[in-house]
């Protein structure tokens, strides 16, 4: 009778059988079935390992600057650099228009009160009081002038800011930084309403002397949930992401 190899203990296996998976051993999965749930095994696309629960929808990962955006997986979260580099890009577009609409209207305005001028006869002893009386008759057309500039300013702005966040998703400074605004919910572009509630936000901080304007633009610093939300962003709903 034999007793087996006496350096084991536990006899040995019959021959032809494979060896069972047990403590110290690592475990594979049999050839032709996906590899379960468990410690070791690779990572499915998307970093996730096999069998790991799917991160539920506005999930942040760890803080770490990215959350899961339903349609678009997991996204960076934009930078405040980022963000006031872009705001700095829209600034400037918006600058170099209201300078031409104001270099256009205020040389219609002085050329109005030079042709009303021009009516008067420099001769004669009545000459400054005619020109008064002449700039003082167009004086209303001169500022329905004004009037009008500053309200076509004012239509340029809005809808530049609200119809490419709206339908683009993105103003030409966030284009040029590499950002784009997305509903929170959805993933989509936040439409209509929600860029017009992202805008018109900011131009009611305005009538604080700007200090409002100013504070909305620096929200983002004040949320404490990770995702760098504005007051803007939370009231329509949306989140500034990398592209």
């Amino acid at each position: 009778m034999s007793f087996g190899d006496p350096n084991n203990p536990y006899g040995q296996q019959p021959q032809g059988q494979p060896q069972q998976p047990g403590y110290g051993y690592p475990q594979q999965a049999p050839q032709g079935v996906p590899p379960q749930q468990g410690y070791g095994y690779p990572q499915q696309p998307g970093g996730q390992p096999y069998g790991a629960y799917p991160q539920t929808p506005g999930t942040l990962q760890a803080n770490n600057g990215y959350i899961n955006v339903p349609g678009l997986g997991t996204v960076e979260i934009a930078s405040m650099g980022r963000r006031l580099g872009a705001r700095l890009i829209d600034g400037a577009i918006i600058g170099v228009v209201y300078g031409i609409l104001m270099a256009v209207g205020f040389a219609g305005i002085f050329g109005a009160a030079q042709e009303a001028a021009d009516k008067c006869d420099p001769s004669s002893p009545l000459y400054e009081s005619c020109v008064n009386a002449s700039i003082q008759e167009s004086s209303g057309g001169m500022m329905a002038g004004l009037m009008t500039m500053f309200a076509l300013v004012g239509l340029i702005t809005l809808l530049y800011e609200w119809l490419l966040i709206s339908f683009v998703g993105a103003t030409l400074g966030k284009m040029a930084v590499g950002l784009r605004v997305v509903k929170e919910k959805t993933g989509g572009k936040p439409g209509v309403g929600g860029g017009f509630i992202r805008w018109i936000i900011p131009q009611v901080g305005a009538l604080l002397c700007g200090i409002g304007t100013l504070l909305v633009y620096l929200s983002p610093f004040f949320d404490n949930s990770g995702k760098t939300q504005g007051w803007h962003d939370r009231a329509a709903g949306t989140l500034v992401v990398k592209k």
